[in-house]
């Protein structure tokens, strides 16, 4: 059985189990969640010392429904590799200091067939912005399999097509991953964040890289939001300024939920 190693552990995030659950568990308990059950989470990747609390955000909506998800499609960009179209995995199993996860291979052996996606370890290897979210869904679900995307040069059909081949009932969750604005002056990004989240909020897919690194992801799930007639809220917006950088290039992140 292949197993797909942690590539950040350590750097992103601590190796070490123990550590990594009371930093995880802190920044989920830090407050209470919002009374929404949602379909789809947009959730930062960077560092948890600086986009962790507003992942939480969005990830403590998921403690109620636990026991009720059973499989995650988590989108994320590709930073390292170039391709075109939305890459899975070879491996069986994806590793982080929690534990493994079970790769749904079925689903991604019927996207295959449909041509919606290709099979790209190398893609996968080093990608971050998927590895991440995996502490955070280990820590608020209980037995679940992952379906784990990285997108490349795709546009929002592309995506679209293949979330809606995936989309199942209320025992499936989409995770996409993205910052926002990189490396403005803080009130800057502030402006151009706000903007950002005001075209998500309104279903508006035409999100630019210099907006959301997931931008190719994130228009794709608008698109199918709108066709899923679902609603959106914003849970949290700040940048490394707010949490523990300096303000004079920052890094956006946000965090929303579709329901």
């Amino acid at each position: 059985m292949s197993v797909r190693q942690p590539a950040v552990a350590g750097m992103f995030y601590p190796d070490t189990p123990a550590v990594l659950q009371r930093q995880v568990n802190d920044m989920l308990n830090s407050r209470a969640g919002a009374a929404l059950e949602p379909k789809a989470l947009i959730v930062p990747h960077a560092g948890y010392v600086f986009s962790g609390p507003v992942a939480a955000s969005a990830y403590r909506l998921l403690n109620p429904l636990s026991g009720r998800i059973r499989r995650v499609v988590l989108l994320g960009p590709s930073h390292r590799v170039p391709f075109r179209g939305l890459a899975a995995p070879s491996e069986d199993r994806f590793r982080t200091p929690l534990g493994e996860i079970a790769i749904d291979r079925k689903g991604i052996e019927q996207l295959a067939a449909r041509s919606l996606i290709s099979i790209r370890s190398d893609a996968h290897e080093l990608e971050h912005s998927l590895e991440v979210q995996l502490p955070f869904l280990q820590s608020t679900l209980e037995d679940f399999t992952l379906l784990p995307l990285v997108v490349g040069d795709a546009d929002a059909n592309s995506v679209a097509d293949a979330l809606r081949a995936c989309w199942g009932g209320d025992e499936t969750l989409i995770v996409i991953s993205s910052d926002l604005s990189h490396y403005h002056p803080y009130s800057e990004a502030q402006q151009i964040d706000l903007a950002t989240s005001t075209m998500i909020e309104t279903f508006d897919g035409h999100l630019t890289g210099e907006q959301a690194c997931g931008c190719r992801a994130i228009n794709g799930l608008l698109a199918l939001a709108r066709e899923k007639q679902l609603n959106i809220a914003t849970l949290d917006v700040r940048n490394s300024g707010d949490t523990a950088g300096d303000r004079r290039r920052v890094v956006g992140y946000g965090a929303y939920a579709l329901y």
